[in-house]
């Protein structure tokens, strides 16, 4: 593929991954819990590799023809984020010292970004709508290699940007518990806001 390309898509990607939504509020969460940052957005950028590798499997588009899979997928993925908002606004995290080293660990922080992103529809359907449009039927390359070759560089971006999300949550955060506990509830409130605003689109 000629950098040209790479290079467009990347800009176009980027745009999309700095704004905030779900995974940034699930990236400011687990910045606030301390060191579950690269677990958590681990966790998220599977999800979005899962959604690329369906769409360049073209099994991306046999569901997109399909408006009941979708609202299934819609329905979960908005239950999902009402769960995880509603207990960060209600249960806001304030980091202490080994706080939740018994409950918690970094398989179960990859797995609710894993959820938190490949229930998340929007991300499915944005990879199917973005990454087609920067193929090239006549390349070399086949299409279907193409593809995952433009979500791994969408997944770089992912990469930096939830990094620098939490681990800068956690930098400013780590000494202002009352900035923690309000951020928590902002960020469980944005969840919540975005999982409403998928049930609305599919009942309006």
């Amino acid at each position: 593929m000629a950098i040209s390309v790479l290079t467009a898509f990347w800009a176009v990607s980027l745009l999309f991954v700095i704004t905030p939504g779900a995974d940034w509020a699930y990236a400011i969460s687990a910045g606030m819990r301390g060191r579950w940052v690269m677990p958590a957005v681990a966790g998220m950028l599977s999800g979005h590799f899962l959604a690329t590798l369906v769409v360049a499997a073209g099994v991306g588009s046999l569901l997109a023809g399909h408006p009941l899979a979708l609202t299934l997928l819609t329905l979960a993925g908005s239950v999902y984020l009402l769960w995880l908002g509603g207990n960060l606004l209600l249960k806001p995290s304030v980091p202490e010292a080994g706080q939740g080293d018994a409950e918690e660990s970094g398989s179960r922080w990859a797995f609710k970004g894993f959820c938190v992103s490949g229930l998340n529809p929007k991300v499915f359907l944005l990879i199917l709508a973005l990454l087609p449009q920067f193929t090239d039927p006549q390349s070399s390359w086949p299409v279907p290699l193409q593809i995952v070759l433009l979500g791994l560089v969408h997944l770089c971006s992912s990469l930096v940007i939830y990094s620098l999300v939490g681990y800068g949550a956690k930098a400013v955060l780590s000494t202002r518990p009352e900035a923690v506990k309000w951020v928590g509830r902002v960020s469980g409130l944005a969840m919540i806001l975005v999982g409403m605003g998928l049930i609305v689109g599919q009942l309006g």
